[in-house]
C-alpha cells in the first residue's frame, strides 16, 4: 500500500520525492502536493515518512507484513 499524504500539514517541499528510493513519487511537480505514481513500487523503507519536515506522510502498511508478537513478561 502506498504512503497517504495528508494534503492540509504538506508544505510541498518535495523531500519525499527526492529520498524516495524506488521513485514512488515520479513526475510531482515543484511546489505542489507530491503525486503517488507507482505505488506498487513502494517498499515501505519509512524515507518519506522519516524525512518529511511537516510530518504529513504515513505509510499503511499491508496485513501481510505485520509481524505478530508476544512481549515477555504477559
Amino acid at each position: 500500500m502506498p504512503p497517504v499524504i495528508n494534503k492540509d500539514d504538506c508544505s510541498a517541499c518535495g523531500m519525499c520525492a527526492e529520498v524516495c528510493p524506488q521513485d514512488v513519487f515520479f513526475d510531482s511537480n515543484d511546489g505542489d502536493t507530491p503525486v503517488v505514481t507507482y505505488p506498487e513500487e513502494c517498499w515501505h523503507c519509512n524515507c518519506c515518512v522519516l524525512d518529511c519536515p511537516s510530518e504529513a506522510i504515513r505509510l499503511r502498511i499491508p496485513m501481510y507484513m505485520h509481524i505478530p508478537y508476544k512481549q515477555h513478561g504477559n
